[in-house]
C-alpha cells in the first residue's frame, strides 16, 4: 500500500486515527499499531508478511542468546549471517549466479524470486538490533511483542528511515499523543505528499521521456535535462516518503530522526552523504566503516574503508551493475576526498565545491536510473557530446519541456535549497505568521494533491524496490 494511494488517504489513515484516538492508554494503542502494521504489509504481500514474522522471530531468539549466553559472539554472528543469507537469497541470488555461471561455461535460469517489500530496510533493522545488543546487552528486549512492533511499525516498514531499536522502544511507554502533535504530523505528511505527487511527478515525466529517447532524438540539452530531472525526481520522491513517514509517526506520537537535510546544498561528497538518506549513511558508518577502522589508521586506510562502504551501499540498493557502479563512483570520489587537505577555504573554492558536488551526484544518478550500464553510458556520452540538434531532438524538446514541467522543476530546484531558514526565528522554529501561513498552505496543497491523485496514474515510490 502506498502512502499516496487513494485508499490509504481516504480510508486506511482516517480509520486508524479514529481507532487510535479511541484506544485507551498506550498499551492498547501499541497493540493497535502492531495489528495495523500487519494489515498494512498484507496489502503488499501476504507471503512477505510470513517471512517478515519469521525473520523477526529468528532475530529475537538469537538476540536473547546474545543477551544471556556466554558465547554471545557466536549468537550475534549467527544472526547477522542468517540475515545476510536471507537478504542475499531473495535479492541477489539470480544476479550473482547469472554473472558467475557464464564464467564457468554454464548458464543460469533465473528463479524469479519475489523479494518481500522493504526487505533491505527491515533486514538492516534486525542487524542493527543484534549488533547493538552485542555491544550493550541491556539495550535489548525480552518481549517479542515489542521487537515485532519495532520491525513492523508501518510508517517505517517499506522504505525506512532505519531507526535504532532503543530510540523506538523508549517511545512505546512514554510519548505524547495529542491533537497538536497530530496536526504537526499531518502538516509534515501533506508536505511529503505534495513532494511526491507534484514535484517528483513533474520531474518523473521529463526523466522517463528523456531516458526513453533513441539516439537520433537524444542530444546534449535533452540529456542534461533528463539527468537534472531524475536528480530532482529521486530527491522529492524519497524525501517525500520520509516526510510522510515522519509525519505519520508524529501523528501517532512518535518522533523519528530526520532522513534528509538539503543534500543538494552540500559542498563535498562527504557532506552530501551526511545530508542524504541519513539513516542509511549512519548505519554504514556505525556498523561497517568504524569496525573496518574508520579514519583511525591513516588517510590511505580511511580512503579504502570509504570505498568499501560505498561499494556495499551501491550493492544494497539493488542487484544490478548500474547500482554497483553508482556505489563505486561515490566510493572513488569519497576516497579521493580523504587526501584533500582540510582547512578554511575561500568563497570561490566553496562555491566550486558546491558545483562539483552537484555535478558528481547528478552524473551518478544517471547510472543509478539507467536500465543497463550501456544505457547509462549512452546518456553520459550525450551529456558531454557535441552540441548538435536534429529535427527529432527539437521536436522531443518541445514535447517534453512543457511550461508546466519546466516551471515545476524550477520550483523544485529552488526548494532543494535551505530557503526554509528565511522564515525561521533564530531558535529554528517557524515565525508565528509563517506557521499560520504554512497551515493554510498545507490545506491548499492537500486540495492540489487530491486533484493530482484523481487524474494521475500509479507511481510507486522509487525506494520501495530496495
Amino acid at each position: 500500500m502506498n502512502f499516496d494511494s487513494a485508499f490509504f488517504l481516504a480510508c486506511f489513515l482516517p480509520v486508524l486515527m479514529a481507532l487510535y484516538a479511541l484506544a485507551p492508554g498506550l498499551r492498547a494503542k501499541n497493540v493497535l499499531l502492531l495489528i495495523t502494521g500487519f494489515v498494512f504489509y498484507c496489502f503488499g504481500s501476504i507471503s512477505g508478511l510470513v517471512l517478515l514474522a519469521a525473520v523477526s522471530l529468528v532475530n529475537f531468539a538469537l538476540g536473547l542468546g546474545v543477551m544471556r549466553a556466554r558465547a554471545k559472539r557466536a549468537f550475534a554472528a549467527a544472526a547477522v549471517v542468517i540475515d545476510l543469507l536471507f537478504l542475499g537469497f531473495f535479492k541477489y541470488l539470480d544476479f550473482l549466479m547469472s554473472s558467475l555461471m557464464p564464467l564457468a561455461g554454464s548458464s543460469w535460469t533465473p528463479l524469479g524470486l519475489a523479494a518481500p517489500i522493504g526487505i533491505s530496510f527491515f533486514t538492516f533493522k534486525c542487524i542493527s538490533y543484534i549488533i547493538d545488543v552485542y555491544r550493550a546487552p541491556e539495550s535489548g528486549t525480552r518481549s517479542f511483542y515489542r521487537f515485532l512492533l519495532y520491525i513492523s511499525f508501518f510508517p517505517q516498514l517499506m522504505a525506512g528511515p532505519i531507526e535504532r531499536f532503543q530510540s523506538f522502544d523508549s517511545q512505546l511507554t512514554s510519548r505524547t499523543v495529542s491533537a497538536v502533535r497530530a496536526a504537526e504530523g499531518m502538516r509534515r505528511f501533506i508536505t511529503g505528499l505534495a513532494k511526491k505527487l507534484i514535484l517528483s511527478a513533474a520531474a518523473c515525466r521529463v526523466a522517463d521521456a528523456v531516458f526513453a529517447l533513441d539516439d537520433a532524438s537524444l542530444d546534449m540539452p535533452l540529456a542534461w535535462l533528463g539527468a537534472a530531472a531524475y536528480t530532482l525526481q529521486i530527491y522529492f520522491d524519497f524525501s517525500g516518503y520520509s516526510d510522510m513517514a515522519i509525519g505519520a509517526g508524529r501523528m501517532l506520537g512518535f518522533d523519528t530522526a530526520e532522513n534528509f537535510n538539503y543534500p543538494y546544498a552540500a559542498a563535498s561528497i562527504g557532506d552530501f552523504w551526511r545530508r542524504w538518506h541519513i539513516s542509511l549513511s549512519s548505519w554504514f558508518r556505525d556498523y561497517v566503516y568504524i569496525p573496518l577502522g574508520g579514519n583511525r589508521r591513516g588517510r590511505a586506510r580511511a580512503a579504502l574503508n570509504k570505498f568499501i562502504v560505498f561499494a556495499l551501499c551501491g550493492l544494497w540498493h539493488g542487484a544490478a551493475w548500474t547500482f554497483i557502479l553508482w556505489g563505486v563512483w561515490h566510493g572513488l570520489l569519497s576516497a579521493v576526498e580523504s587526501f584533500v587537505p582540510r582547512g578554511r577555504k575561500s568563497a570561490l573554492l566553496r562555491a566550486l565545491g558546491h558545483v562539483w558536488t552537484l555535478l558528481a551526484v547528478c552524473l551518478g544518478f544517471v547510472m543509478f536510473r539507467a536500465a543497463s550500464v550501456g544505457e547509462g553510458l549512452r546518456m553520459i556520452s550525450a551529456m558531454f557530446g557535441a552540441f548538435d540538434t536534429t529535427l527529432q531532438s527539437t521536436v522531443a524538446m518541445h514535447t517534453i519541456a512543457t511550461a508546466k514541467n519546466v516551471s515545476l522543476m524550477i520550483a523544485g530546484a529552488v526548494l532543494c535549497l535551505p530557503v526554509r531558514k528565511l522564515f525561521c526565528a533564530p531558535s529554528g522554529e517557524l515565525r508565528p505568521w509563517c506557521d499560520y501561513a504554512s497551515m493554510a498552505g498545507c490545506v491548499a496543497l492537500l486540495l492540489v494533491c487530491v486533484s493530482a491523485l484523481a487524474v494521475g496514474g500509479f507511481a510507486p515510490f522509487i525506494y520501495f524496490q530496495f
